[in-house]
């Protein structure tokens, strides 16, 4: 914004840190508006809008491959886990918020054709896709640069920058925010179809599950979760957040991996839209690996998981539990 001659006062450029002078973060509550705004159009509407940034994003990480490769020097890689194998499950813990686009696709399950074919395909593609691109980047990157000088906010622009490519930096910075708006509207996108499935079956408001009859959008959740996420991206930092990020998405991946060996056992009759294979060898793999990056994030996120854990079992047995559609015997189908 500062290129075209636009500057955001300091007090609103960023998360509150009265240490910098910042105080509320304007530029990131706009930007999850305008994608709530999008994203109560409807689902062709957002997924055509998503396709064009995806594809701006996946050409910014070519051209840094492209650029970069030839400015490698491998004795930068040496020693190549400088931290030793704890460093390296620490900084995948932190990352984690990165790859978890994928879990987005299992949430649209009720709006898949053919859940049982695409949606392996879609989970399975994306991350194949994702994980060789962020190995070839990091490569590259750490190539590049000495890794003790990537501490900064923008690492792969500052590594164009270091080798003198300042052409490219832009475009690049143009498509990290790009990747992360992308990133930002599927995991909205996701969110708004959990709360609809939960208030479905009754745990949340039913409001919550209202389906708009033109865009056949949950617009009034949509609203809602816009508001909720306005208000962390406005006050908490980035990296609090996308550890707070992490440690719910994983704990989350435990129970579904839990409920999926539970689920089989209890109710193996129950009409199924996708079916697990090789349970409960994969559940449990699942919650193993998911708990054991959970153990690698820091107090202060513990910390913070713990209080919305107790504000998630307040909500459930003052609400959720009286106004289940379990416990109050109505038909899910029907309701839906």
């Amino acid at each position: 914004m500062a290129g075209f001659g636009i500057h955001v006062p300091t007090a609103l450029s960023s998360a509150y840190n009265p240490a910098k002078g910042t105080y509320f973060d304007l530029p990131a509550v706009l930007i999850v508006l305008i994608l709530g705004f999008i994203l109560t159009r409807g689902v062709k509407k957002s997924a055509r809008f998503n396709a064009i940034m995806v594809l701006i994003k996946l050409s910014v990480v070519i051209l840094f491959i492209v650029v970069g490769i030839w400015y490698v020097k491998p004795a930068n890689w040496t020693p190549f886990m400088p931290f030793g194998f704890s460093g390296v499950t620490a900084g995948a813990a932190t990352v984690f918020f990165a790859y978890i686009g994928f879990d987005a696709v299992s949430t649209a399950a009720e709006e898949v054709r053919n859940p049982q074919k695409n949606m392996p395909i879609g989970i399975i593609a994306s991350l194949l896709i994702c994980t060789f691109l962020y190995i070839v980047v990091s490569l590259i990157l750490t190539g590049i640069v000495p890794f003790h000088m990537l501490d900064v906010k923008n690492p792969v622009a500052f590594g164009i920058q270091f080798i003198h490519q300042d052409w490219a930096a832009g475009l690049i910075s143009l498509g990290a925010i790009i990747g992360i708006t992308t990133v930002l509207m599927v995991m909205m996108y996701g969110q708004t179809r959990l709360f609809y499935a939960i208030s479905r079956d009754g745990l949340l408001p039913k409001p919550l599950s209202k389906i708009n009859k033109k865009t056949q959008t949950p617009v009034i959740n949509t609203w809602t979760t816009c508001v909720i996420v306005s208000i962390f991206a406005g006050l908490v930092p980035l990296d609090k957040l996308a550890e707070l990020t992490n440690i719910g998405t994983l704990s989350a991946f435990v129970v579904v991996s839990i409920g999926v060996i539970v689920l089989r056992k209890t109710q193996p009759n129950l009409k199924r839209a996708f079916k697990v294979p090789f349970v409960p060898v994969i559940p449990i793999l699942s919650a193993i690996m998911c708990f054991y990056l959970m153990t690698q994030l820091s107090a202060f996120t513990w910390t913070g998981f713990v209080v919305w854990l107790i504000v998630g079992l307040i909500v459930y047995f003052s609400y959720g539990r009286k106004h289940s559609t379990v416990a109050t015997g109505e038909d899910v189908e029907k309701i839906a």
